[in-house]
């Protein structure tokens, strides 16, 4: 619980139709069972007491006294049991001695309400209508074994010691309607809406199933545990495989088909919650109608976590979906910069090229937008500069890479104009510091920008995502362009844009290949310190960190508003078979101090397209004032050590 993660089931018992006693102690023995796996929150069938195939023998009293009887026994043998579950069973009204296909949602022996079902199927092979009436309009309470029970459709249970934990109920056609009662659920404050449903199998409907679930989930923004009848149901005309999932805003966390059992994951309400504030069209609209709430306790624990947390939350780690979505980032940030250079009426542009791999997207990127355009790629000025820091080896690769594409290429040795300009302002060429290496990246700026003038062109910028989130870069040096293409890219991805592009020019232009992996292999370095023996002496992620850790703290940080323990333990979750404790807290200290001391730069960026989930535009996503204080989240950072 402690973080905001719920350990949710859907859980589907071997049951046998209308055998209610027999019914009822499956699904006790099945509560117990994820009791032990620590579940908290469990959705079961859809009329699960009596199975969902009773037909006729609905309308019979012995049934629904057995149906009665069987919740009675399944309240007794978990009054134990923290756990607040949701149990399908037909309950009698005897205000209007109708039948309704209810959920009762019960906790430690008490049903807290009774939810019937609002859309009644009516084809096919669906016939509720001959048995229940629609719930839609039920709103008092009745007598259930033994205890007075609310029954109707708007209610909502919240938990009183975790008060993002707010759940709703529907069941199983309730989902495919055109207005769902989740819906306005979701409005009034669940976060997580618990379907108890009986859906049959059929060839292709699981597919549609899970897009249903997902779906619902990513529109309300919520986590959803869809329970499905399965194992004992009667095969008459149709069959049960028991497909259960459970979902978080969009993403199906765990499923399972043909088996009864348990399918259990974890519901992290606090970034539901978070992501609803920050996205304020989630209440606008007609107001929903009253909903009553109800409270319930569940002790303060901590959730094992068992659900996967990718370790780059940017980079799909299934192969075809990188690559589709690599293809995609390039086509959307080449457009951006197609629209620039046609607003602008700039006749080249002008990349400075270094041999690293920042600046190599930056060409390619270009020569797409150049593409586009149908203009030649002599348009594209690739400038290399090489100074006090410069290796052989990035050298060459620059002036191959411009080679292969097209570019017109111009090679500009700045070490002279540096020098001069230390001799100007009393710089020591023996003083390594701060000056010495930012010397060279602002001469190098004011060298592509006086190009930009004489050609009539624009600069285009190389500096990425993550480089933004550390500050790690010159202000007005490689910080500033006229256009910055990889603005929205963090490292993590900038490296398999790189990689996709090798591998998608391979067979066409073997040259080009080799080149672009060669500099996929060569380490991350602004190349302005002395080489030593030729060789790269600067490391950039010996100096701020590993840049997938800072992409995965980007990630959970910005994107979803953690604070450094939930970061912390998400990435322990991810990546500590790779890195201890010590060294992930060492790094997310670095991150947090550089964010907040760097946002200076952040506030006057130049433009640059946005092409995924995170953006630290002052334009955009991200508004924060260059003064705020790290204070609190230091603190917490402290408390961690």
């Amino acid at each position: 619980m402690r973080d905001g993660f719920i350990k949710a089931a859907a859980g589907t018992p071997k049951i046998r139709v209308a055998d209610c006693r027999y019914n009822a102690e499956q699904i006790f023995t099945l509560m117990r069972e994820a009791d032990r796996q620590g579940v908290k929150v469990l959705a079961l069938p859809e009329l699960c007491l009596t199975g969902y195939t009773c037909g006729d023998l609905f309308l019979q009293d012995t049934l629904l006294r057995g149906a009665e009887e069987g919740l009675a026994t399944v309240l007794e043998a978990t009054k134990n049991l923290d756990m607040i579950a949701a149990v399908g069973l037909p309950v009698r009204d005897k205000w209007d001695n109708k039948l309704y296909n209810c959920a009762a949602v019960i906790q430690r022996g008490k049903i807290l309400g009774l939810v019937p079902k609002t859309y009644l199927p009516n084809y096919g092979e669906f016939y509720e209508q001959r048995w229940f009436a629609s719930g839609a309009e039920l709103e008092h309470s009745i007598q259930l074994c033994g205890q007075s029970v609310d029954v109707q459709p708007n209610q909502l249970f919240a938990c009183d010691t975790m008060p993002n934990l707010v759940i709703g109920v529907e069941i199983c056609e309730d989902l495919w309607a055109p207005a769902p009662p989740s819906v306005e659920l979701a409005r009034k404050g669940a976060t997580v809406i618990l379907n108890l449903s009986a859906s049959n199998e059929l060839a292709g409907k699981a597919v549609y199933r899970r897009s249903l679930v997902a779906g619902q989930s990513a529109r309300l923004m919520c986590g959803y545990v869809y329970a499905d009848a399965g194992e004992g149901e009667s095969t008459t005309d149709v069959v049960f495989t028991g497909h259960n999932m459970v979902a978080e805003n969009g993403v199906i966390l765990a499923e399972r088909r043909f088996a009864a059992g348990l399918t259990v994951s974890e519901i992290d309400v606090d970034r539901l919650v978070y992501d609803r504030r920050r996205t304020n069209t989630f209440t606008f609209g007609k107001e929903p109608p009253e909903v009553w709430r109800h409270s319930f306790t569940l002790p303060v624990a901590e959730t094992r976590l068992t659900r996967y947390f990718s370790p780059t939350p940017f980079v799909p780690e299934d192969q075809g979906s990188r690559s589709e979505r690599c293809n995609e980032i390039l086509c959307v940030a080449a457009l951006g910069l197609k629209k620039r250079l046609e607003h602008t009426g700039a006749k080249t542009a002008v990349v400075g090229l270094s041999g690293g791999l920042d600046s190599t997207l930056a060409v390619l990127i270009t020569a797409v937008a150049m593409q586009m355009l149908n203009r030649p790629a002599t348009d594209i000025i690739a400038v290399t500069m090489p100074c006090f820091g410069t290796t052989d080896r990035t050298k060459s690769n620059a002036v191959q890479l411009a080679e292969r594409l097209g570019c017109t290429l111009k090679r500009i040795d700045i070490g002279e104009a540096v020098r001069r300009h230390f001799q100007d302002i009393g710089q020591s060429m023996d003083n390594h510091d701060v000056t010495f290496e930012n010397g060279q990246a602002r001469e190098r700026t004011q060298v592509l920008m006086d190009i930009a003038n004489q050609t009539g062109g624009l600069v285009i910028g190389t500096g990425d995502l993550s480089e933004l989130a550390l500050g790690w870069c010159t202000y007005n040096g490689d910080h500033m362009s006229m256009y910055a293409v990889n603005a929205g890219i963090p490292k993590t991805l900038v490296r398999h844009l790189v990689s996709f592009v090798s591998d998608d020019k391979e067979a066409e232009d073997p040259q080009l290949s080799v080149v672009l992996t060669d500099i996929l292999d060569t380490p991350v370095s602004p190349e302005l310190l002395p080489a030593i023996e030729g060789k790269i002496a600067q490391k950039t992620e010996d100096l701020v960190g590993p840049y997938e850790l800072h992409d995965f703290f980007l990630y959970y940080a910005i994107r979803w508003g953690f604070g450094p323990r939930k970061v912390l333990r998400l990435a322990e979750q991810a990546m500590g078979r790779r890195y201890d404790r010590e060294t992930l807290l060492k790094w997310l200290k670095n991150f947090y101090r550089r964010f907040f001391s760097q946002q200076f730069k952040r506030s006057c960026l130049p433009d640059g397209p946005k092409v995924g989930s995170v953006t630290l535009s002052p334009r955009g996503d991200w508004r924060m004032p260059s003064d705020a204080v790290a204070a609190l989240w230091m603190a917490e950072l402290e408390e961690l050590q």
